[in-house]
């Protein structure tokens, strides 16, 4: 059975495994199971999500620290 360690599972955070036998990412923790296609795609709407959020968050805190004039 050859199996490869990738990096975390995109919903739980668990070790995620490359399935040689079935060409898929498969986490031990929650069991999701992802092509290399699939677990990038994750990774980039994750990566935008979070550049959303930090971009939300700047202009938050650039208005509350304005008001405090």
């Amino acid at each position: 059975m050859g199996r490869e360690v990738a990096k975390t599972c995109p919903e739980c955070g668990g070790e995620m495994i490359f399935d040689r036998r079935r060409y898929v990412y498969v986490c031990r923790a929650c069991g999701l199971t992802l092509t290399r296609f699939e677990l990038d795609k994750y990774r980039e709407k994750r990566r935008f999500k979070e550049n959303e959020e930090d971009s939300w968050k700047k202009d938050y805190l650039k208005w509350w620290l304005s008001s405090k004039k």
